[in-house]
């Protein structure tokens, strides 16, 4: 077995047919046909047949693609840590979701890589569905996010580690119609009449914040999605309307009037942020610190407060980009 008929099967696996993980590898159909094919003659059994439904699995075909996504992300991680060594530094990769990356992950990155100077971080935002595949096939040593992200499906190939709870809530300017009486919940007809100012959390349809919107039978038309929540903060202080963000993030806005907090049933929630890893025993030692370290109140502290992130401590992933 090479890395490539791996490569080509696990994408199949993933992706259900052979045309969709030749056009995510860059292959052609037959490409990847001739790896399968491959496959199939050295281990002699069939791994998958097609059906209508789509492609049937056999037993070994399903522990085959078990275990290609281990032996990858064990080829890649090996990869990294060979270049970490010769250059005297490590490297500890962070997925995250696009509100912790946004609201919580400068003050963790500043704080924890401050603690050793030969460490370097490096952060990608990703929809939360992504997690689960990114730390099994070691794209990712650790995944950051809201505690629905991963799924427990039987095994213990996810570990997690709750560590900062929140609130997410509705706000307004303070010229807003609905913030004359704040204590009092808007009609429903009233808010979906409003222009919604949000972040790209907004753009997950299975997101905490798309969910609320669903239950609010807020209208697409009126919803308008921007690159951050901080730009979609300013945008409502700007011209109006009504916007969903943390609420520790406005903390200060809301003490000093330029924000109004508009209450009422849907128009809040809480949620918890969890860290996903591999199990203890198969994880690198960055990953376990990091576990360790992000409960303490000092972290939370400067995950809540932020202190901005050095240049030379962080490292994004080509670029962070909040849009999923």
């Amino acid at each position: 077995m090479t890395p490539a008929q791996l490569r080509a099967y696990s994408a199949v696996v993933r992706l259900g047919s052979v045309h969709s993980a030749a056009a995510e590898l860059g292959m052609s159909d037959a490409g990847v046909s001739l790896h399968v094919t491959q496959l199939r003659k050295e281990l002699d059994d069939q791994l998958f047949t097609r059906t209508a439904a789509g492609l049937a699995f056999t037993p070994g075909g399903l522990r085959l693609a078990s275990r290609a996504i281990e032996i990858l992300g064990l080829q890649r991680q090996t990869a990294i840590e060979v270049t970490e060594a010769a250059h005297g530094r490590r490297l500890l990769r962070i997925a995250a979701s696009s509100a912790f990356a946004e609201h919580a992950a400068p003050g963790l990155i500043e704080l924890f890589s401050s603690r050793a100077d030969d460490l370097s971080v490096e952060l990608s935002v990703h929809p939360a569905s992504q997690f689960r595949y990114l730390i099994e096939s070691r794209a990712v040593d650790v995944a950051l996010g809201p505690a629905s992200a991963v799924a427990a499906d039987g095994t213990d190939a996810i570990a997690s580690r709750p560590f900062l709870k929140y609130q997410i809530i509705t706000v307004a300017a303070p010229d807003s119609p609905l913030a004359v009486n704040p204590t009092v919940a808007p009609p429903a007809a009233l808010l979906r009449e409003q222009m919604w100012m949000l972040g790209p959390s907004a753009g997950s349809v299975d997101g905490e914040i798309g969910l609320m919107l669903q239950k609010l039978a807020i209208p697409e038309e009126q919803q308008r999605i921007f690159q951050s929540d901080a730009a979609a903060l300013e945008e409502v202080q700007r011209v109006g309307g009504l916007t969903l963000t943390m609420g520790f993030a406005v903390g200060k806005d809301l003490s000093a009037k330029r924000l109004t907090h508009v209450k009422g049933t849907g128009l809040q929630t809480e949620g918890e942020w969890v860290a996903f890893t591999l199990p203890p025993a198969s994880r690198q030692p960055a990953v376990s610190e990091l576990v360790r370290f992000i409960t303490t109140p000092r972290c939370t502290q400067a995950m809540i407060r932020g202190t901005g992130v050095g240049v030379t401590r962080f490292k994004p992933k080509v670029h962070v980009t909040l849009w999923s």
